[in-house]
């Protein structure tokens, strides 16, 4: 299988190419040429597999430049150990048709760990053939769990390093000290002033500069994205949404055909984009409904087909969420419309913030997305009712998405079995999430907080979480998003 660029389907390059570059030279995405079909024959055959089964023969429908031996070392890499459910991905049963998928089980307690647990490897596996002898240069900005996700994958991963730029202000206290205290002797961390899009933007730019690529080359390093960007990182969420379905065939739930929906909780559209692969792949899923908390421009653009970023900004109990420019709806509209109109509606949105689809594409989109989002006041009820009701304890995120979810069942009156993606331990924002369940907000330190939730709902703190109380702060240190260039010089000591 070779992948293009949605900019440009003339650059084309193999899987290991794709995933070693991250993105392409003029700043498109890579996407398969075509994606490979998946039949319910086969998939009642994925339902008799763990996860580390179904996760090899989904991937080796993608990743066809690597070998057998190669792809299983990766996965029984990734997946053998290092998650606290045997299952990697589990199920819950919320209602008599709601299913939550657990994505949150990995050392970060957070889904990026499903792609970035895996990753390193596979870019590991992937320079070997493809830049041989190049150390590379992993540059990220996180709106919260990729950047610990992703520091924690590639902690001293041979001949790679780590740039990690968070917004200063635009994480919770968890994910800040999960970043800050981060070992490893190839890894560097570094807020910004301004909010997730600014560290975005700030990296992609430094991604296309020639001028910078060539004085990492000069020293024998190149860049790649650890971001839903690079392939490497979209392709194994795909995996998880055929392995729930496969658990609920195994499980009795549904039948092998039957279709169901699938809610996720997204920002920069990754998550749900994997979602829309799978459905295109042969996954029988109805619907696909994005939820967004009030930085809802994902809402407003599945809604009317129009995308504008020019709007307040606002800084919410759902952080991962607060993210204004989309990166990976690129590779829906490439999907849908083709790169020459891609090329078109991304100049648009670099120069005047905003863009508007035709009306065969907006069909298209309302065809397999519906959408809808909700304000901090929503998220909190939301996570009092549901842990009051079905003794079930939501994050900040999950709760955007069992809202939304709810909200479209009662609109459409759709009682399709569906999956609602959770995307992080409800510990990581102990504040917003112990203020909801208790009604209150005293005034405890972050740790408190989180021994107080413990108390209060019975449930368990991840102990990765709560053993970040004795750490030690390695990285303080905080610049502009026009300073980004010069940290990432002075962090590799070029």
């Amino acid at each position: 299988m070779n992948y293009v660029s949605t900019r440009n389907t003339d650059i084309k390059v193999s899987a290991s190419q794709a995933i070693t570059k991250g993105i392409s030279s003029e700043g498109g995405l890579f996407v398969p040429e075509a994606l490979p079909a998946v039949s319910v024959a086969e998939i009642e055959k994925l339902a008799s597999l763990d996860y580390i089964g179904r996760a090899k023969s989904i991937l080796s429908l993608f990743l066809t430049d690597f070998t057998e031996s190669e792809l299983d070392s990766c996965v029984r890499g990734a997946y053998e150990t290092g998650f606290s459910s045997e299952k990697v991905a589990p199920i819950v049963k919320l209602d008599e048709s709601t299913y939550i998928l657990e994505l949150f089980k990995g050392p970060t307690c957070a889904f990026k760990d499903m792609a970035l647990q895996i990753l390193p490897r596979l870019l590991t596996v992937a320079s070997g053939k493809a830049a041989k002898g190049t150390e590379i240069v992993i540059l990220v900005a996180t709106s919260g769990d990729t950047g610990k996700a992703a520091l924690e994958g590639f902690k001293d991963v041979e001949n790679t390093r780590i740039l990690v730029f968070y917004p200063s202000d635009g994480v919770s206290p968890m994910q800040k000290l999960q970043m800050c205290t981060q070992e490893g002797k190839n890894v560097s961390v570094c807020a910004i002033e301004g909010n997730f899009d600014d560290a975005q933007s700030g990296v992609k730019k430094i991604f296309t500069d020639k001028a910078i690529a060539e004085k990492l080359a000069a020293n024998g390093m190149a860049f790649s994205s650890a971001n839903s960007i690079n392939w490497g990182r979209l392709v194994p969420q795909i995996v998880y949404y055929f392995s729930a379905y496969c658990d609920l065939v195994a499980g009795g739930e549904i039948k092998a055909g039957d279709a169901i929906n699938v809610c996720v909780p997204t920002g920069n559209f990754g998550n749900i984009l994997a979602a829309y692969y799978a459905k295109e792949m042969g996954l029988p899923v109805k619907k696909l409904i994005c939820a967004s908390n009030s930085n809802s421009v994902l809402t407003e653009f599945l809604t009317t087909g129009v995308y504008d970023k020019n709007r307040e900004f606002f800084t919410t109990i759902s952080p991962s969420m607060d993210i204004l420019i989309s990166s990976n709806l690129e590779r829906l509209l490439y999907s849908m419309s083709g790169s020459e109109n891609v090329r078109e509606w991304m100049k648009s949105l670099a120069e005047s913030g905003r863009y508007e689809v035709d009306a065969a594409t907006f069909e298209a989109i309302k065809a397999d997305f519906a959408a809808g989002s909700c304000d901090d006041n929503e998220t909190k009820a939301t996570i009092a009712e549901v842990f009051k009701s079905k003794d079930y304890l939501c994050d900040t995120h999950t709760a955007v998405g069992v809202k939304v979810y709810n909200d479209y069942r009662t609109a459409t009156g759709d009682k399709t079995p569906a999956v609602i993606a959770s995307t992080a331990s409800p510990f990581k924002f102990s504040a917003a999430v112990l203020e909801a369940v208790e009604g209150k907000n005293d005034a405890l330190d972050e740790f408190e907080m989180v021994e107080r939730l413990a108390d209060v709902t019975k449930k368990s703190c991840p102990e990765q979480l709560a053993n970040l109380r004795d750490k030690a702060v390695r990285f303080d240190g905080c610049c502009s998003k026009d300073s980004m260039e010069q940290v990432v010089f002075d962090m590799l000591g070029i």
